[in-house]
């Protein structure tokens, strides 16, 4: 089976990636025509709109040859006029430029191979959202391979998401001797009420699955005061934390008056949903305040 399909903008990320890692939220949150969600296949963090077109190829385990799928959809770059080639990943370059990344999954008897192309999609949103400054944050999770990118439309601008669609058709038929002709599915009641798309559209937008699917991170970070220095390493497991380690050094406060400033925070942070911090009763005052605000910022960011 062959589905070739487009999408609203959203950022997709892997099954066992790290959202706070792989995407810029500040950005995100200043597009709210954009959506965030995680996929059941593993593989890297991609940008998708409708200028850029995705394929998925299903075929049963036995005979899923993931090198295989990966050249019908190169044959089918070359025939559009392309000089195009993939690599030891089955990603597709052109000269030095990504224009297709690949992700998999298998279940049971089957197998998918699935992945973008770019066509006309807007290279600088993708950049903006899947930029992030976060080298102190080290997780167990897979991290997405950074590559610049091209559009097809750049090497030849006539390539339309029509024309790479009936390449891919062609290619595909001719790879498996499939004489069918393609159906165009339209979105309808009938498919949306169906049990199983039913279950996929509740849990896929879960904070359960959205955050709590994120491996295990550890995140380090400081910052300076007027009334001293701080450095928190944030521990967190299936996005809840577990430990906020504090180092304080300052010349206004004694030692006292640090060791219940750790005390008081250290506990608070424990156990709640990385990015979301309590609201405090009664108001917060003084290094309390400027702390947690601080915490809140790193978290959200």
């Amino acid at each position: 089976m062959l589905l070739i399909y487009r999408d609203e903008p959203c950022v997709v990320i892997g099954r066992n990636q790290n959202p706070w890692k792989e995407i810029n939220f500040e950005a995100l949150r200043a597009r709210p025509d954009v959506s965030f969600i995680r996929r059941r296949s593993g593989g890297g963090t991609v940008y998708h709109d409708l200028g850029n077109t995705n394929f998925s190829i299903h075929l049963s385990r036995a005979s899923f040859d993931r090198h295989k799928t990966a050249q019908v959809i190169l044959r089918a770059v070359r025939s559009l006029g392309v000089d195009a080639h993939v690599n030891d990943r089955n990603d597709i370059y052109v000269g030095q430029d990504k224009v297709s990344g690949s992700a998999y999954k298998i279940v049971n008897k089957r197998a998918y191979h699935h992945g973008t192309m770019l066509i006309s999609t807007q290279l600088d949103t993708l950049g903006n959202l899947l930029r992030t400054n976060k080298d102190t944050m080290l997780t167990k999770g897979v991290a997405s391979v950074r590559s610049s990118v091209c559009n097809l439309q750049q090497h030849n601008p006539s390539i339309t998401h029509e024309a790479f669609a009936e390449a891919v058709i062609k290619a595909f038929q001719e790879e498996y001797g499939i004489d069918e002709a393609p159906c165009v599915i339209e979105e309808n009641e009938q498919l949306l009420n169906l049990e199983y798309i039913q279950k996929g559209l509740l849990e896929l937008p879960s904070w359960e699955w959205s955050y709590g699917q994120t491996p295990e991170f550890t995140y380090t970070m400081g910052t300076s005061f007027a009334w001293g220095d701080v450095t928190a390493e944030i521990n967190a497991r299936h996005g809840v934390i577990q430990t906020c380690g504090l180092r304080i050094a300052s010349d206004f406060l004694d030692k006292n008056a640090i060791e219940d400033l750790v005390n008081t925070v250290e506990p608070n942070m424990k156990g709640q949903r990385y990015g979301y911090l309590r609201d405090q009763s009664p108001p917060l005052m003084g290094p309390q305040r400027d702390l947690e605000g601080w915490l809140r910022r790193l978290m959200a960011s």
